[in-house]
This record gives structure tokens, C-alpha cells and sequence, in this order.
């Protein structure tokens, strides 16, 4: 991270959220500025941007926020602790909870896979009648 600060329309613009979003994810405590203005602006960082684009990425494969939060922690956790800080009982629950969720997106993924699939034959169906009951133009 170069310690680049960004103010919270910049953040939005980056990952896509809306400022509303951005600052509801802030009450909820998902994410939290990492510094604020002299003037009181909320200032970002890329890692503060990371983390929004973690939860803009399972918001909709329809993880709670709960479990957003429990994810963050679980990376956070083996993300800033050394070896030394966490013995290896504990790293290896951390790394448990994040494969359960990395295996619960695979699963989300492909259900979604299943409802694409039929809402693009539904639309196929619906394309081929409308050509079927067209008249074709006169010439």
C-alpha cells in the first residue's frame, strides 16, 4: 500500500457502491475509513478498497452480513499476524472457516449457474414464439 488516501467518492466510483452502501457498511462496521480529514471527510485506503470489493462479491451470491463480517475477520486475522502471533491450531481454524466459505461460494456459484441457464432458455423460448407469431415484414 503507498498510503494514498481517498475520499469516499473515489471509493465509490472504484468499486462500483454507492456512497449510501459505502456508509452503511461503515455502520455495520464491515468496513471502517482508515483515517478522516481534517475537515472530517472520510479517507480510504487500497486496503480499505479491498475489503469493500470482498463484500461487493458475496453480497450477491447472498452471504448475511454476519458472515461478511466473520470472513473479514478470518482473513484479517492471517492477513496481519505473523506465524509467531497465531500457533498453528489457530491459523488452522482460521484457514477452515475460510475455505467453509470459499467452498459455500462454489456452491452458491453453481445454483446460480443452474438459474441462469433457465432463464436463458426461458428467453429463448420467449425470442422463438415472438418469431413464430411475427409477421414477416412487406415488401
Amino acid at each position: 500500500m503507498d498510503g494514498k488516501h481517498m475520499q469516499i467518492g473515489e471509493v465509490a466510483a472504484r468499486t462500483e457502491l454507492s456512497l449510501r452502501t459505502i456508509r452503511h457498511y461503515e455502520e455495520t462496521g464491515l468496513v471502517v475509513p482508515s483515517a478522516r480529514s481534517q475537515g472530517g471527510f472520510r479517507l480510504y485506503t487500497e486496503n480499505d478498497v479491498q475489503r469493500l470489493m470482498v463484500i461487493r462479491r458475496m453480497k450477491p451470491l447472498g452471504f448475511t452480513l454476519d458472515q461478511m463480517r466473520d470472513l473479514l475477520d478470518a482473513t484479517d486475522r492471517l492477513d496481519t499476524d505473523s506465524e509467531t502471533e497465531l500457533d498453528a491450531d489457530e491459523r488452522e481454524a482460521l484457514l477452515k472457516r475460510v475455505r467453509g466459505y470459499e467452498q459455500a461460494a462454489a456452491e452458491r456459484i453453481d445454483k446460480l449457474r443452474v438459474q441462469l441457464s433457465r432463464a436463458e432458455d426461458f428467453a429463448a423460448t420467449l425470442r422463438s414464439r415472438l418469431e413464430r407469431n411475427t409477421p414477416a415484414p412487406q415488401v
